[in-house]
Parts: structure tokens; sequence; C-alpha cells
């Protein structure tokens, strides 16, 4: 049974780090087309609690009702994770995106230093080891601009980024409310509260842009659906099922994601530095999904 849980839970967590990696393939086209930032998040995450409210309701006749003891921990949860999302894509007007992903992925480290502080989680040497190579990876991965140099203040909002997904995360394990909760209810309010972090940069939807264009609607569909409904229900259920530390590590195969998609589709090759990155993340991903429970100590 615990190795099903297991193993469930990390099929989920690659899932959602995939699904999640496929952000770039929507939003790009949109950022060209001269759609903003804050319009961009705002139909991502109105067309997802609309699919999956329907989809909730009709299809899987489950209940969306919450307690007064649910609300705030829910509304919190929501706000990080949008927060997350929208500080992320600030810090791409200050240094390039390739490093600014490389850098987010401090957030496995976050995770793991607050489960140690403040839940009593023994940081394994088996997660250290993770974490480096994982993180060697994703560093092998980032192919710079000669003569590019970083930002102090990009990198700061970066890091903002990293540490609020990190407590979304770490918030989905341990926060007593929501800690049972189903992740598709979990998942459907995060999205509509995040949503309102968007409404009100946007001025209640008065700054909104328009699209008009039939495959601009397409891409704001495949934001909803991909990185958005999909990753957050199943790194929902993979967190309630192996825990926040080896679900951070396991989104280091988020970037794997778009090496596939620009192989298939964009025609990039792969390289040395390229093969070596990936074998680095996936050894670190093998090893913390391998990794074996360590004993409980005696009383």
């Amino acid at each position: 049974m615990a190795l099903n849980r297991k193993i469930t839970g990390a099929i989920n967590g690659a899932v959602a780090a995939a699904s999640y990696g496929m952000n770039p393939l929507f939003a790009l086209p949109m950022y060209a087309a001269g759609v903003g930032v804050n319009s961009v998040l705002f139909y991502r995450y109105a067309i997802a609690v609309v699919l999956y409210g329907f989809w909730i309701k009709l299809f899987k006749k489950g209940s969306l009702k919450i307690t007064l003891k649910e609300f705030f921990p829910l509304l919190f949860l929501g706000l990080f994770f949008s927060a997350s999302s929208l500080t992320l894509f600030m810090a791409f007007h200050y240094i390039e995106a390739g490093i600014a992903c490389t850098i987010l992925f401090v957030y496995p480290l976050f995770v793991a230093v607050i489960m140690a502080l403040f839940f009593k989680e023994k940081v394994t040497k088996t997660t250290i080891a993770a974490i480096l190579l994982t993180f060697a990876g994703i560093a092998l991965l980032y192919k710079g601009k000669p003569g590019s140099s970083l930002n102090i203040h990009g990198v700061a909002i970066v890091l903002a980024s990293a540490l609020l997904y990190a407590l979304y995360i770490v918030g989905v394990k341990n926060i007593k409310p929501v800690k049972h909760m189903k992740p598709d209810k979990l998942s459907f309010y995060v999205m509509l509260f995040g949503l309102l972090l968007y409404v009100v940069n946007l001025k209640f939807c008065t700054e909104l842009q328009i699209i008009d264009k039939p495959f601009l609607w397409l891409c704001t569909f495949g934001l909803a659906l991909f990185p958005t409904i999909i990753s957050l229900e199943t790194i929902t259920i993979s967190i309630k099922l192996i825990g926040s530390t080896t679900t951070a590590i396991l989104g280091a195969l988020e970037p794997l994601t778009a090496i596939f998609f620009g192989v298939m589709f964009f025609h990039e090759h792969l390289t040395v530095r390229i093969i070596l990155g990936v074998a680095l993340i996936l050894t670190g991903v093998i090893l913390v999904i391998t990794r074996k429970r360590e004993k409980k100590a005696k009383a």
C-alpha cells in the first residue's frame, strides 16, 4: 500500500511538472501579440475556474461547499500560488527567462528548510544530494546570451516567487483545515482565489485587454488546461501522497518538457551539455523517488 502511494504520488508529481513546463508554449505567442502579463494570467485563471467548476459539478458530481474555517487558508494558498506566477513573469523584465527559471528552482531548498524549521522534518543526505544534482542539471540546461549579466532586482523578484511557491507547497500538506480536503476542491479554490489578484491588478477588469483572434483564444485554453488545471490537481495529489519536499524535487522534470518540445517542434539540437544536464536531473529525481524510508527513531 505504501509503495502504491509512493508510485502514484511520483507519477502525479511528474505529470504536474511536465504540464507546468508547457506554460511558455501557450504564453509566449500571447506576449508576442502584445497581451500584457496581468491580462494573460487573468484569462488563464478565469477560464480554468469555469472549466474546472463545470467538470467537478457536472461530471464528478462533487461538492464545492467550504466552511469559514477552510475559507481563509484557501484564500492565502490561492494568493501565494498566484503571486508566485506574477512575480516570476515580472522578473522577465529584468533578467532572461532561462536564468529566471533556473533561479526559481531554489524552491525545493526553501521547502526543505521550512519543513525542517517549522515541522521538524529531517533533511536527509539523500534529499540534499537530490536537490544539488537537479539544480546542477538545470544550470547546465540554461543557455545564456554572451555578455549577459544578472540584475539584482530581477534575482530578488525570482527568489520571492520561489519562496511564495514553497509556502504554497508546504501549506497544502500542513495547514489542518485543508490538509485532508479533496484535491479537486482545493485546486478549484486556489484557482478562484488566485484569480482575485489579477482582478485587482486590472482595476476590476477595467484595464483587461480584449482577445480578438481565435489562435490567442486557443492559447488561453491551453494555459488554463495544462499548466493550471492539470498541473494544480496533480501537484496537490502528489503533495498529499509523498510530501512537500519530494514533490518539490520532482519539479525538476519541468525543464525536460521544454527540451522535448524544443527538439520535437522547434528543431533544437541535443548537445552534450544538455544530455548531461538531463542525466543529472533524472539521477536526482530517481534518487529521491527510490530512497528508502528511514526508520523512525525509538521513543
